[in-house]
């Protein structure tokens, strides 16, 4: 009972604030918490990355290694995410198999990753029809106060832009850097009536009525949308949204190219 007690508080405070046109934590309702992008941080994996968003933090590992490619493309390269979302990193988390939760954010980052084309798999291939690079990629929640989508997008492409392909160990040649062409960077806003907040945090999406995280592409263009609540948007809202995400995005990618 004082949990829920607790929630409704903040709850409550949320919405008055929210309705004063300002939000629990100080920040305009286009502005994100701060980032934190560091690499390198698993020294087995072929690439890695781990995002502080604010509180939230996500640590992404890449692995590689030679497989069969798909058979509608035999001349690509194979990449597959996936998500962990594990009791540590939020109470609504549980063990055992991957949930709706983390299945939706692998599905998200994925998404980007391929609509934008972000890593040229032409290049992947070792023999093409029999044998190709797959690239997994692996998502861990270390602690959710709120947008794990973004966050875990964002050190999904951090990890790639330094995975280096581990020609070598499978005696295929030398060694070469992963070949990504593209930053996909996803933007969230969560929906409060005629309202929209951008990266909302753990307490915000108690309020929400609906969240919607958009993905672009180093030249802006809209490669992956992904709606979360049933609240109807109408047409000028998804248009501020659009245009909200596609500046936020530049804002992102160039930490990205920081690092």
């Amino acid at each position: 009972m004082p949990d829920d007690i607790l929630v409704d508080i903040k709850r409550d405070y949320v919405l008055s604030k929210l309705k004063d046109n300002e939000r629990i934590d100080g920040r305009s309702f286009d502005e994100f918490r701060n980032i934190e992008i560091t690499t390198n941080v698993v020294e087995k994996a072929e690439g890695s990355a781990l995002v502080k968003l604010g509180d939230t933090q996500v640590m992404v590992g890449v692995k590689m290694q030679p497989g069969e490619p798909y058979p509608d493309t035999p001349d690509r390269g194979v990449i597959i995410v996936n998500a962990e979302l594990v009791p540590l990193a939020s109470p609504t988390f549980e063990p055992g198999p991957p949930d709706e939760n983390s299945i939706e954010l692998a599905r998200v980052v994925d998404r980007g990753i391929r609509e934008s084309e972000a890593v040229d798999l032409s290049k992947l291939v070792i023999e093409e029809g029999e044998k190709v690079w797959i690239v997994f990629v692996d998502i861990h929640a270390l602690d959710d106060d709120g947008n794990l989508q973004d966050a875990s997008a964002l050190a999904a492409i951090a990890a790639l832009m330094n995975t280096k392909v581990p020609a070598e160990r499978f005696e295929l040649g030398e060694d070469f850097l992963l070949p990504v062409r593209d930053l996909p960077v996803s933007v969230t806003s969560l929906v409060v009536g005629n309202k929209y907040l951008v990266d909302p945090s753990r307490d915000e999406m108690s309020v929400g009525d609906s969240t919607l995280t958009i993905t672009t592409d180093k030249d802006d263009n809209i490669v992956a949308m992904q709606k979360s609540g049933g609240y109807l948007l109408d047409e000028k809202l998804l248009d501020d949204l659009m245009d909200v995400s596609i500046n936020c995005a530049r804002k992102l990618r160039e930490k990205l190219k920081e690092i």
